[in-house]
């Protein structure tokens, strides 16, 4: 009884103190707002539809739709990283400002479900919504809402057919945006709706600019060679390169980045290790080559990563003929095709190993 009545004494103690601690906290919470980490990627993500790199076709597009606020609907479409979720969230922060944003803009990607059902219910409903309320920065408001619907190419054949009547029937208070890695795996009465724009990969150049503005403005030491190791990596995947830059900071805890670090954080496997495998597969012997692939695979390195790098290896091989190159390319597709759906790393690597071996040692 007497730990039940303490344990009631203590619980109401702040009670009695609540608004004296809302009083005392109340200026310290913004400031820890402020303090709060984010991830790179978000820190300095485009806010306003200007800042979009390299994409100059569908920036010029979007500025002219926004100063007349209309949209039609769109589809973006381009390798990842390219800025094509960035650039429509920019567009809808420039067209409804921060007020109206929440309410006017529904967002779903792959990893809410976005089956038939969904469609139906949740997109149709928010689509049926007439819009109301006006900017406080007495701007114009466009008299529609944005449906935006990330990675739409994962989305089922079913659900892309229950968007077509939607589209057309809430035209009149409803903008929809997909965006997609693969235009091909959009059915065509929904790209017949849509303005089409491709998003290239960034250029080496776009890419430079951007890290070494985020490494000045986060004080990060960098050399050259890191940063253009880094962009070597990411392959035009600004998200990527900004992600391992955050990462490898953090690793080096103020030091100075390096090759080296990049390519720790980015889990390539060293050109020696590359060029090793070569040079066992020359020599004939798949008692070697067997272990070779065993300490690879002991030391944690993904096959999928070996089979990327195998390919740029083999197409840059001045020493093979093209006979060699198609058949050892093509056994790297098979191997690629076999590790996705979930095939022994083990039994896969050997396999191809094995070919190049067959190729390398057979006379030209």
């Amino acid at each position: 009884m007497q730990a039940f009545l303490k344990g009631a004494s203590v619980s109401t103690k702040p009670a009695l103190t609540k608004d004296r601690g809302v009083a005392a906290t109340a200026g310290s919470s913004g400031e820890n707002k402020k303090a709060k980490p984010v991830p790179w990627v978000e820190k300095y993500r485009p806010k306003r539809v200007d800042e979009v790199a390299f994409q100059e076709e569908v920036v010029a597009v979007l500025k002219k739709s926004l100063e007349g606020a209309d949209l039609p609907n769109l589809l973006f479409y381009g390798p990842p990283g390219t800025g094509k979720t960035s650039t429509i969230l920019a567009a809808a922060r420039e067209l409804f400002g921060p007020e109206l944003f929440r309410s006017r803009v529904l967002e779903l990607n792959a990893s809410d479900e976005r089956g038939i059902q969904v469609v139906r219910e949740k997109v149709k409903s928010f689509a049926q919504l007439t819009v109301s309320g006006s900017r406080s920065d007495g701007k114009p408001c466009p008299p529609f809402k944005i449906v935006i619907l990330d990675e739409a190419d994962s989305m089922t054949s079913a659900a892309q057919a229950a968007l077509r009547r939607t589209m057309e029937k809430e035209s009149k208070t409803t903008r929809f945006c997909l965006i997609c890695n693969y235009v091909s795996r959009i059915i065509e009465p929904l790209t017949s709706r849509c303005s089409k724009f491709r998003f290239k990969p960034l250029s080496d150049k776009t890419q430079q600019q951007r890290l070494l503005d985020i490494a000045e403005k986060e004080n990060v030491k960098i050399t050259n060679e890191g940063i253009a190791y880094l962009i070597n990596v990411s392959e035009g995947d600004l998200r990527k390169a900004i992600t391992f830059l955050q990462s490898a900071t953090r690793l080096t805890a103020g030091k100075e980045v390096t090759e080296k670090v990049i390519m720790d954080i980015a889990g390539v496997i060293p050109a020696e290790t590359i060029d090793g495998i070569f040079a066992v597969c020359q020599s004939g012997s798949f008692d070697k080559l067997e272990a070779v692939v065993k300490d690879l695979i002991d030391e944690g390195h993904p096959a999928t990563q070996l089979v990327n790098q195998f390919h740029d290896v083999v197409v840059e091989n001045h020493h093979l003929s093209d006979k060699q190159k198609s058949v050892i390319t093509e056994k790297l597709a098979e191997v690629d095709q076999c590790l996705a759906d979930g095939a022994d790393e083990h039994l896969q690597l050997i396999s191809l190993c094995a070919t190049v071996m067959q190729q390398l040692t057979q006379n030209c």
